[in-house]
């Protein structure tokens, strides 16, 4: 009976993939459609949200609150709450909103553009993780209102790898990490998965592609089930400057590496913190 409830429950597992790349015939494309192949036929459900196609909004404006209070001096960040408390946000935001409820694993799929997400999902993330909804005073961080869920990046690079390491011209990958996956998704409470990063696959022979792709699809096979990456708990921070709190500074006072690639102590950063678990 426990096997055949635990089998249900892996069955029901719910996954979204915001996908922001405008070709069905690209590399990402033919990632994100490994991810909805595999997961859908462990039984999971599956919904994409497919950025370009919808034509989604990238700007944060004033035409997201169907009534704003206070046009003269507008501030997104109260005003987004309050529609969100009000069920006065835009259709689109509100609808991504429910998908985003509903899953328990969240998978942004995207060509790395200037370090960063392309703007049409860095949109999204600024629309729809609004205030209230995503993220509070006091609920952020490991004590986040998505604590529950787990996401991740998936990624293509133009660059090779060996450019985003430590001695590379484009610097350590972890440090590049550091504000997408904690200031964005482990500030929203999430269980941030380690990135699959495909390295400059536009620049690699036919088989190396066909290599990258098979690589991910063994690695979705036990996703669900991968334990997320390493993070200060908010209760290692006081409660009026967020600062370390003294016995958690002196218990890494003589250790090697700092505690994460932003709280490093002015010590050597942690090596591959923000792309394995466990480090």
């Amino acid at each position: 009976m426990r096997s055949q409830q635990a089998e249900t429950h892996k069955e029901t597992k719910k996954v979204l993939i915001v996908y922001a790349h405008q070709s069905s015939g690209s590399f990402n494309a033919a990632a994100k459609n490994a991810a909805v192949e595999v997961l859908t036929a462990q039984g999971c459900t599956v919904d994409v949200s497919d950025l370009y196609a919808m034509g989604f909004k990238a700007t944060a404006t004033a035409e997201d609150i169907k009534e704003v209070k206070n046009a003269e001096n507008f501030c997104y960040l109260e005003e987004s709450k309050l529609a969100w408390e009000q069920g006065k946000l835009s259709d689109d935001i509100r609808e991504e909103q429910s998908k985003l409820t509903e899953a328990d694993l969240i998978i942004f799929q995207f060509p790395m553009y200037w370090f960063s997400v392309p703007a049409i999902l860095k949109g999204w993330i600024d629309r729809v993780l609004t205030n209230g909804f995503a993220f509070s005073q006091e609920k952020r961080y490991s004590q986040g209102i998505f604590k529950d869920k787990k996401a991740m990046l998936s990624f293509t690079t133009g660059s090779l790898e060996s450019m985003f390491s430590p001695t590379g011209i484009n610097g350590d990958m972890n440090v590049t990490l550091w504000p997408l996956q904690n200031g964005i998704l482990h500030y929203c409470g999430f269980q941030v998965l380690a990135p699959q990063i495909f390295w400059a696959p536009s620049s690699a022979v036919a088989e190396d592609r066909k290599s990258m792709l098979e690589s991910w699809r063994t690695r979705l096979q036990g996703l669900l089930e991968e334990k997320p990456l390493s993070f200060i708990s908010l209760d290692c921070f006081d409660d009026k400057a967020f600062q370390l709190k003294p016995e958690v500074h002196e218990k890494h006072a003589s250790k090697e590496f700092g505690l994460t690639v932003g709280i490093h102590l002015n010590k050597p950063l942690p090596p591959h913190s923000q792309m394995k678990a466990g480090c």
